[in-house]
């Protein structure tokens, strides 16, 4: 039967190896495994898998596909829904999505979606699949401010519908946080974010890089001077946080957002740039997520000691299973229950530790982990060069502090309803610039949904 094939695994570099490079840490499936793969799905009638997927891919669909070999057929059925197939397949948290979902997950390991996506995405490229498919132009503009995950979905499925779509971005690389946010041993730039981006080119998007919306152009001047019917705001939430403490400016306590930005889209990685980081000896990242585990992990790769720094349990951890697991092989070393509570300093005003409390859990907060609880005289250092702060992001204020009638909650968060419309008519908004920061699939999610929005409302204009 199906569900007795044991899961397929993933070819990965050695851990010690892959430690010392920033070469893709997985190698994905080759086409036999992929097939052995797909034949473990039992093509329920009921898919709770795409239920749980924000996109909704048609999963079972796309796998039958591959069990048949027919791997153009997968690719175009996991098009219609997903504009960044290659991304997701590689950094979507499957786990508690789509894979989460399936039922083969309640007795053994569910299937490898997620794997089988990538491969699906990266046969496609290696075989220049023309995936472009979309209506005749209708005769209306759309801008994108923002061309990170939400705004690349939107964009897509808005050209499939026939619209005249430009995406404004703010950096000098389209992306977002998949080209400064992601590292190169995650999400490889040239080979797989790149050409993402090129498939959505090719549906007739066009996208302007250096426009920093508030400052270059503001949301007015768009709909007012350039025609703009709608705009959508996915402009995701670069701004940082710090924890208040003592001695947070001194020179080493930087933020990992503007640490992982520094080594992915300045190559600071990279012998032949001169864009290089400080990293010293040792590095301390504080944080659990995602971004802390990208940050940890970089900063190994740039050759220091690294420890990762956590208030909670290894099981309240909002990192990846799959990022832990990898970051523990690479030897990181990990100090739960741990909270910093000052940044030690030299006399030259450069960090020399990290002093920490000890902590123990109480009850349950508001996001159902158990609240953390300082140990009084648990007091201890750590010696450090370099603090990495990975502690979230919020959304910065400046394109609704700059537009008339866009109203923010108390966390400088765009309000917008389900679907993307915000409180001014006209202007949507969606993934981290409304919700803070979150994950690349369900930002995917929110500009879906928001493309769709955008043409009912158009629509309904043009009726009335």
């Amino acid at each position: 039967m199906a569900n007795k094939i044991p899961r397929v695994a993933v070819r990965e570099q050695d851990p010690k190896e892959r430690a010392t490079n920033f070469e893709e840490v997985c190698f994905g499936y080759n086409a036999d495994e992929a097939m052995l793969e797909a034949s473990r799905c039992l093509q329920c009638k009921n898919p709770k898998c795409v239920a749980d997927c924000p996109v909704y891919i048609k999963i079972p669909q796309f796998i039958q596909a591959v069990l048949d070999g027919k791997f153009a057929d997968a690719a175009h059925i996991i098009t219609e829904d997903s504009s960044l197939p290659a991304v997701c397949g590689r950094v979507c948290p499957q786990e508690t999505q789509c894979e989460g979902a399936c039922i083969l997950g309640i007795k053994n390991e569910p299937v490898a979606i997620g794997k089988l996506e990538r491969f699906v995405a990266d046969w496609s490229r290696e075989n220049n699949i023309n995936l472009a498919q979309k209506k005749a132009p209708n005769g209306h503009k759309v801008a994108i401010v923002g061309c990170g995950p939400a705004g690349l979905a939107c964009a897509t499925d808005l050209a499939k519908m026939g619209y005249e779509v430009k995406i404004f971005e703010a950096l000098h690389k389209p992306g977002g946080v998949l080209e400064y946010g992601i590292p190169e041993f995650r999400l490889p730039k040239e080979r797989v974010v790149k050409h993402e981006i090129e498939n959505v080119k090719k549906l007739g998007v066009d996208i302007e890089t250096d426009v920093v919306v508030g400052r270059t152009v503001t949301i007015d001047m768009l709909m007012d001077e350039e025609s703009y019917k709608a705009i959508f705001i996915g402009s995701g939430a670069g701004l940082p946080k710090f924890m208040g403490i003592p001695g947070e400016n001194l020179n080493g306590v930087v933020s990992a957002n503007e640490f992982l930005t520094r080594a992915n889209i300045m190559k600071a990685y990279d012998p032949d740039y001169d864009t290089p980081i400080y990293v010293g000896r040792r590095v301390v990242v504080v944080g659990g997520g995602n971004v802390a585990m990208d940050a940890a992990r970089t900063a190994l790769r740039l050759g220091a000691k690294v420890s990762v720094a956590y208030r909670r349990t290894e099981k309240e951890l909002p990192a990846r299973v799959e990022e832990v697991h990898h970051a523990k092989e690479e030897d990181i070393d990990f100090q739960f229950l741990t909270n910093p509570v000052e940044v030690l300093g030299d006399d030259k005003g450069w960090v020399r530790g990290l002093r920490c409390i000890r902590m123990k859990l109480g009850e349950p907060d508001a996001s159902g982990r158990c609240s953390p609880i300082e140990i009084k005289g648990s007091e201890f250092d750590i010696e450090t060069d370099v603090v990495i702060m990975s502690l979230g992001t919020s959304p910065n204020p400046l394109i609704s502090s700059t537009t008339q009638g866009l109203d923010t909650n108390k966390w400088g968060c765009i309000i917008a309803d389900d679907n993307g419309q915000t409180t001014r008519e006209g202007i949507f908004a969606g993934g981290d610039a409304v919700t803070g920061a979150a994950t690349v699939i369900l930002a995917m999610g929110a500009g879906r949904k928001a493309a769709k929005a955008i043409d009912e409302w158009i629509q309904s204009k043009k009726q009335s």
